[in-house]
Formats: structure tokens, sequence, C-alpha cells
């Protein structure tokens, strides 16, 4: 099947994809809302379809691949869901010790595109990666987005946002990991990285891609770099950027923020169509760069 871009949809379609993916609506509801921009033979089934995430076309590093070493860990998390898991991955040459990279999913869990990006900072990068599962609590990532999205708002997110700071703790605590940490999430995790920047003085380095901000009074407490990525078209997380940078200037916290022209929300996530590669590989190394400078 040829690949679709953002470009091959109207941004009516794509507003009601964000729409779906976020909860305000639900399959029925896109569906019957998109069929006015069903035309020509596709229907609102295939639209759908076509924006839904291709795990295997888009997958960089297979999961046995020889560069990496990876197995699902369970750790603790006392003031949380008290243990959960996650999915750590390392360099199989590494010698001696490494950074870590916590890497923080979209609304669905620990899916493989997550997983994916783990094994790239550990085989491109040589970083150590942890990507932990919020929906562990639930019994982990269904293996269906949908079912993974349905599940999403059960968790009990005052739990859940302990379970990824324990993950931080357990991350910097490993053998191979030299200690020093940065995130790393996209969406829902952009927002926990923000959340994360606030809670953890001892976080080396934090990238959000287009994530929620934190309330600004808690910018305060924040010590770690910044580095913010937004999509151009994406209203809805944006106007919180005006908030949150007058509180980061206030607090003279330091942050670089970025704004992609032109790109919808998750153009970094190269399984759907709203991806844009040349704007996801342009803030892609500037994240690389920016752990680079800061945790080594």
């Amino acid at each position: 099947m040829e690949r679709k871009t953002a470009s091959d949809f109207p941004q009516e379609v794509l507003n009601l994809f964000d729409q779906y993916v976020h909860g305000g609506l639900d399959r029925r509801g896109f569906l019957d809302r998109a069929a006015k921009y069903a035309t020509g033979g596709v229907t609102a089934a295939m639209l759908l379809d076509q924006l839904n995430p291709q795990f295997v076309a888009a997958q960089q590093i297979a999961k046995d691949d020889k560069r990496v070493t990876a197995e699902y860990l369970e750790y603790p998390s006392p003031k949380g869901n008290a243990k959960t898991r996650g999915y750590y991955v390392r360099p199989a040459d590494a010698k001696g010790k490494l950074p870590g990279i916590l890497v923080i999913h979209e609304n669905r869990g620990l899916n493989p595109h997550i997983e994916d990006i783990a094994r790239r900072l550990a085989a491109h990068h040589h970083f150590v990666a942890f990507a932990p599962d919020a929906l562990a609590a639930l019994g982990g990532y269904p293996g269906d987005e949908d079912k993974a999205r349905a599940l999403f708002p059960q968790l009990d997110q005052t739990k859940t946002r302990e379970d990824f700071i324990a993950a931080a703790e357990f991350l910097k605590s490993r053998p191979e990991c030299t200690g020093r940490i940065g995130a790393v999430g996209f969406c829902y995790g952009g927002g926990i990285v923000n959340l994360l920047a606030t809670r953890l003085p001892d976080l080396g380095a934090a990238v959000p891609f287009y994530g929620s901000q934190p309330p600004a009074e808690d910018a305060a407490t924040i010590k770690a770099p910044l580095l913010i990525h937004y999509a151009g078209t994406d209203e809805r997380i944006n106007a919180g950027w005006p908030a949150y940078e007058a509180a980061l200037k206030a607090n003279h916290v330091r942050y670089e923020m970025h704004t992609y022209p032109g790109t919808q929300h998750g153009f970094n996530n190269d399984t759907t169509p709203r991806y844009d590669e040349a704007a996801a590989k342009l803030a892609w190394q500037r994240t690389i760069d920016f752990f680079d400078k800061n945790l080594r």
C-alpha cells in the first residue's frame, strides 16, 4: 500500500483524528463526522485505517537486532502502583557505563513504536533506554491501539505519574547507567516529561514533543534544561505555550523551543501519515545533540 502523508487528507479529517486519538471522539463519532470527506470510493473506515499506525512498515530496529540487548523488567513503585514494568534496552557492545534515557509513550501505552524508539537510542546513539508502560497496571499494552486507547482513561493518573518518577529512579540505579539520565516523551508522554522536569531536581535533560504544559507555578522547581518541540498545526497543545514560556523566563529555566511549520501533532511518529520526515529528522537530531551535550 502506498504510504500516505498528512497532505493526502483534508485538515478537518486530521483534526477529527486528533480528537479520536485523544478521547474526544469514539470510533463511531469519527466515522460519522469523517463520512462527508470520504470521496472517490474511499469510505470513512478506510480513512481511519489509513491514519492508524503501521508499526511493522516503520520499524527501524528489529526486536532481535544483534546491536541491542532488550528485556522487560519489573520495577518497584511504592507511591504508585506498587510494582510495574517497562522495556529496557542497552547497546550489546557497551563498554562501561552509559547515560540513560527514559522514553515516555503516547496515550496508548508501550506500543511497538515506542519500543522501537528505545532500541534506536541504544543501537544508533549509544544510550541505555528504559520505556515504562503505564498500562502495566491494567495488564500491559493489549496489542491493539483501540483497546489501549479505551484502557487509558481507567488509569489512576496520580499513581501513574508516580510510576514514571519511580522509573527514572530505577533507570538511574541500573548498573549499566552512569546515573545521568534524560527523558523524551511524545504527546501524553511529552506532558509527562514536563511533569518530570518539575519533580526531579537531578534530571539531566528533558525533551517533550508536543506535550501539555505543567501549571505555570510549577516551573519554579525545574532544574533540567528543556528542549521543547511543537507542531505548527496543533492548536490544542500550542495554546498552553505562552503561559509556560512566561513562567520559564520568570524562573530563569534554560530552554530551547522549536516549532515546525506546517506539521501536525504527532509529526515525529513515523508509523502514521502525520509523520513529517524533514521535521522529524531535524527534531530528532536536535534531541540527540541535546542529550549528548547535557548527559555525557
